[in-house]
C-alpha cells in the first residue's frame, strides 16, 4: 500500500458543519497493484497533474491527498474506506477502478454522507434505483462505452458476435450494454475469472465459432494478455476485434505495441479532441510523464478540475450538501475538461459524447488511438430512468 502523499502541508482539519473549509482532505482509493494497478496508476497521474497545475489547491483550499491501495479486493477496500473516512476523516473520496470494489465500499461511503466523485467505476445499481445524491461520476455509466460498441458493430453490418467479459459485475454491465444496441446473431457469451491471463480456451473456441467480430472487454493485464494471444493465434485475419477504449488505451499500446493496429475501440475521448482543455491536458501530461496519456488519466484530471470547479463555485462549502451537490452537478459545464463541456444527469451520470477510434501509428510513429467517428452523441445512463432523483 502507498503511503500517505500530501499535495500541500497541512495542519489538523477543522470542523465544517455548513461553513467555507479551510481545506479538503481528500480519500484516494484505488487499485494501485498487481496485473490491473496500471489502471489506478493512470488515474491517479490524471489526478495529480491536475492538482500540480492548480498549485495543490482545488477550489482555491490547500489539498491533501490520502492514497491507498485496495488490491483489487472487496474486502480491502471496504476497511480501507472505513478508515480513510473514521479515523483520517477525509471530506471527499474518489479513486476506485473497479465495481466489484465500489460496491463493496459504497455503503460506507453513502452512509458517512461524504461526496465521492467517481473517475472510473459507476457501476448500473448505483446509478438506477440505488441512485445517491452523494455519488457523482467524471467519468461514464458501467455501460456507456459498450453501448457504444454495440453501435458500432450494428453500423458496420457484422452478422455474427462473439463476447467476452470477466465474470464481476462491470463484466456483466459490459455485455449488456453492448447487446442493447447490437441486434446481430450472438455466437457466445463467455466470463472468464476476473485477472485471467491463459485464454487459450476462449481461442479455440472463436476459431471454431468462426464470427464476424469478437467484442472483448478485458481489463488492465487481461486485455494485453488476450490481444497478444489473439495476434499470435492469426485470428485478426478471419474476425474483427472491437473492445471498449479502456482495454485499448495507451496503457495497453505500451505493453503489446504494433499488434494493436487496425484495432477499433469506443470511448468518451480521445487524445486528439480539438478543444482547448485537451491541447493542454495531453501537452503537460506527457511533459510531466514523457508519456501519451490514456483516457484513464484523462479521467482523472477531469475528476480534478471537476472538484475544483465545484469546491470554487460552493464558495469551499463541500459539507453543505445542498449547495455542493448543485456545484457538482454544474461543474462539467464550467470546467475546461479535456472531452470539452458536458452535462450531468439528476443520478449523477455524465450525459456526452461517445467516439470510434482506430489505433494507428501518427506523424512520429507512435500507436495512437485517433478518432474516427462519433458513434453517439449526447448519450445518457440507460438506468436514468429507475433513479427517482431529481
Amino acid at each position: 500500500m502507498q503511503g500517505k502523499l500530501a499535495g500541500v502541508a497541512i495542519g489538523a482539519l477543522l470542523a465544517f458543519s455548513a461553513q467555507a473549509a479551510s481545506e479538503l482532505k481528500i480519500g484516494f482509493l484505488s487499485t494501485l497493484s498487481g496485473p490491473a494497478g496500471s489502471i489506478g496508476i493512470e488515474i491517479r497521474d490524471g489526478f495529480n497533474l491536475a492538482l500540480k497545475l492548480a498549485g495543490g489547491k482545488l477550489g482555491g483550499l490547500p489539498t491533501e491527498m490520502i492514497f491507498a491501495d485496495d488490491t483489487l479486493n472487496p474486502d480491502t477496500g471496504r476497511q480501507l474506506a472505513e478508515r480513510l473516512l473514521k479515523r483520517d476523516r477525509v471530506n471527499l473520496m474518489t479513486g476506485v477502478v473497479f465495481s466489484n470494489v465500489m460496491l463493496a465500499v459504497w455503503p460506507t461511503i453513502n452512509e458517512s454522507k461524504v461526496f465521492y466523485v467517481a473517475p472510473n467505476a459507476t457501476p448500473t445499481t448505483i446509478t438506477g434505483k440505488g441512485c445517491s445524491p452523494y455519488f457523482f461520476s467524471a467519468s461514464w455509466p458501467n455501460e456507456a462505452h459498450h453501448e457504444a460498441a454495440g453501435a458500432f458493430a450494428q453500423s458496420k453490418g457484422y452478422k455474427n458476435a462473439y463476447l467476452i467479459a470477466p465474470n464481476y459485475p462491470a463484466g456483466k454491465d459490459a455485455l449488456t450494454g453492448f447487446k442493447r444496441m447490437y441486434k446481430g446473431n450472438i455466437v457466445a457469451e463467455v466470463y472468464p475469472k476476473l485477472n485471467q491471463l491463459d485464454y487459450s480456451t476462449e481461442l479455440a473456441q472463436l476459431r471454431a465459432a468462426k464470427p464476424d467480430a469478437v467484442y472483448a472487454f478485458l481489463p488492465g493485464g487481461m486485455g494485453i494478455n488476450f490481444i497478444k494471444q489473439f495476434n499470435a493465434a492469426g485470428l485478426p485475419k478471419e474476425m474483427q476485434l472491437i473492445v471498449p477504449g479502456f482495454a485499448s488505451d495507451q496503457d495497453i499500446v505500451r505493453a503489446v505495441g504494433d499488434p494493436m493496429l487496425g484495432l477499433f475501440d469506443t470511448s468518451h475521448w480521445a487524445y486528439d479532441l480539438d478543444n482547448e482543455g485537451n491541447r493542454k491536458f495531453v501537452a503537460e501530461f506527457e511533459k510531466e510523464y514523457k508519456r501519451l496519456p490514456s483516457l484513464f488519466a484523462e479521467q482523472g484530471y477531469t475528476t480534478a478540475l471537476i472538484i475544483d470547479q465545484a469546491v470554487r463555485d460552493a464558495k469551499g462549502k463541500v459539507e453543505d450538501e445542498k449547495a455542493f451537490r448543485a456545484a457538482l452537478m454544474s461543474a462539467p459545464e464550467r470546467a475546461k475538461t479535456p472531452r470539452g463541456s458536458f452535462k450531468e444527469a439528476a443520478n449523477g451520470t455524465p450525459i456526452q459524447d461517445y467516439y470510434v477510434r482506430e489505433l494507428v501509428k501518427d506523424k512520429d510513429g507512435r500507436i495512437v488511438n485517433r478518432k474516427v467517428d462519433t458513434i453517439l452523441k449526447q448519450h445518457q445512463d440507460f438506468w436514468l430512468k429507475d433513479c427517482g432523483m431529481k
